[in-house]
């Protein structure tokens, strides 16, 4: 279900009705089915790979706390996993769209998919016997070595359901060569392999509960539902921000109150992500892909303009899916983190990973860098640290050349900054070349895009040869859309003034006569934007 579509503005409002007026147990199972129907309405097969994930770290997490899991505790995750494969993959649903027809001719489209038994029993199989070797075989190791071997199966099994889905065509593509060697057919081993919505997000999020209750940041929660409901809550299911279970969890497992200043808020919120997506991302879309996409000749400044419009369009693409899942969840009175914070006003690359895509970036700070050892054991392997942080912060976003080369130049240039500017004193900069500063490194960020954003490395080569070779100034490019072309402005000097305030309640403060009109606008240009089908988030592919 996308955010911006007629059925979530129906979907919404009816959660809320009966969210609003139930009791905190109610509601928590409330939220659980609203986020199991917000996810399968996409694929309900693939919301058998969620409530796996949440039935393998719910056992870990018990296990690496109390080393040891009781009948109850296996019981309701093996009866999850179990109940689950029915609905999921053992019944064939008629599509979503067949869901207003009358009840009658809904379940007489319903059918057995005789096909998934054996799937079925065989993972069934595979889970008793795996969950009784854990349980009754490891008691031969001490109690350390087992809390390392439960944190490494949840890891390893996360990332075994993530690298299939993801990356496993991907390598076959690359091992092509080696495959006919040996002379082998690659056809055979491609498999016909759809990506499920989100699993990047939610396979981090839930290999973050086993990493931090294994480090004694946390306690397992032995309330299996609620842990569920972490693991799969629909606002920030999709694409993020990517919470931790020490911020998440507690407010998920005590009362929560909605206030009047939540609400209007959280309003806010979903108008101004609302803005952003349609008004300008959308907006620029066409732009973008009318240089990235055509065969036909580009010119210099055609990659140039395409660039830069595509670093406002993945700002504001991902930025508002954080706005709505935030304002979302101040109408349930949980509050997530901010994802973004005015990241094209960093002045260096260090900086920019503090305000772009905080949950991600700081992710990979704590579980990947500082376990490689940081910046603590000298500049080379802090160099090194780094390179290898940001290429797999640079695989995480997909399956492709592309992204590894973006991770690369991430890496290239916080080790060319950390290198340049290590224990030098920072002082003050003037306001000219603070903005001078802002301009050089939105400079270098774009270039990161275009890495990024390129469909080959053939375009990547012929756009950057473009760069260096101003031959032809002629323009091509698609001109944005009317509603792209005023809200851009507005959205410049509102971040600007943010910025420079430094004002953070300003952000979410309707009484504010500025931000009224930004609300006003911001409901101005959805009008403009509903005629449209509804596109897709970017990030919703990762």
């Amino acid at each position: 279900m996308l955010f911006n579509s007629i059925e979530y503005l129906i979907f919404l409002p009816i959660v809320l009705c009966f969210y609003w007026i139930s009791h905190h147990k109610i509601q928590n199972r409330l939220l659980l089915v609203a986020s199991y129907i917000f996810y399968g309405l996409w694929d309900i097969r693939f919301l058998f790979l969620i409530i796996l994930s949440t039935s393998i770290d719910y056992m870990m997490g018990i296990l690496i706390d109390k080393n040891q899991l009781s009948k109850i505790q296996f019981l309701k995750s093996t009866g999850y996993i179990f109940f689950s494969a029915i609905v999921c993959l053992l019944i064939s649903w008629p599509p979503p769209s067949e869901l207003f027809l009358s009840n009658q001719d809904y379940l007489n489209r319903l059918s057995i998919n005789d096909n998934n038994f054996d799937i079925i029993l065989a993972l069934f199989t595979t889970w008793i016997l795996s969950t009784y070797f854990i349980i009754n075989f490891l008691h031969r190791f001490s109690q350390e070595n087992r809390k390392k071997i439960y944190v490494g199966i949840s890891i390893f099994a996360n990332l075994l359901i993530l690298g299939f889905f993801k990356y496993y065509n991907f390598f076959i593509d690359n091992a092509e060569n080696v495959i006919t060697y040996l002379g082998g057919n690659p056809q055979l081993f491609h498999l016909n392999i759809i990506l499920p919505v989100g699993i990047s997000f939610y396979t981090f999020q839930t290999m973050s509960y086993s990493l931090d209750v294994y480090r004694g940041k946390i306690k397992s929660t032995k309330h299996f539902l609620d842990f569920a409901l972490f693991v799969a809550y629909f606002p920030q299911l999709v694409a993020g921000p990517i919470e931790r279970a020490s911020n998440l969890l507690p407010r998920i497992l005590n009362k929560r109150k909605v206030n009047y200043e939540q609400i209007f808020r959280g309003i806010f919120l979903i108008f101004w992500g609302f803005f952003k997506k349609i008004a300008i991302a959308d907006g620029v879309a066409g732009s973008v892909n009318s240089v990235y996409n055509t065969t036909g000749v580009v010119s210099s400044l055609d990659v140039v303009l395409a660039t830069m419009l595509f670093a406002i369009q993945i700002y504001c693409d991902f930025s508002a899916y954080s706005d709505i899942a935030r304002g979302t969840s101040k109408l349930l009175g949980i509050e997530l983190m901010r994802n973004f914070n005015l990241p094209y006003f960093s002045t260096n690359p260090s900086e920019f990973w503090r305000r772009w895509h905080i949950s991600l970036s700081s992710w990979l700070r704590d579980y990947l860098y500082i376990p490689l050892g940081g910046n603590k054991k000298g500049n080379i392997i802090t160099y090194r640290n780094l390179g290898i942080t940001m290429l797999l912060g640079g695989l995480w976003h997909g399956a492709a050349w592309n992204y590894i080369l973006w991770g690369a130049y991430q890496g290239a240039i916080l080790s060319i900054h950390r290198y340049f500017t290590h224990k030098k004193e920072e002082y003050q900069s003037s306001n000219i070349n603070l903005i001078l500063k802002i301009i050089f490194f939105f400079i270098i960020t774009c270039y990161g895009w275009l890495l990024f954003r390129a469909n080959s490395f053939t375009q990547i080569t012929e756009f950057t040869y473009l760069l260096f070779n101003w031959n032809d100034l002629s323009i091509n490019i698609k001109r944005p859309t009317l509603a792209a072309i005023l809200a851009l402005p507005m959205l410049i000097a509102y971040e600007f003034f943010e910025y420079k305030t430094k004002n953070i309640k300003f952000y979410c403060e309707l009484l504010n006569p500025l931000v009224s009109t930004a609300v006003a606008l911001a409901i101005l240009f959805i009008a403009m934007g509903l005629s449209n089908k509804p596109s897709q988030f970017i990030y919703f592919q990762f």
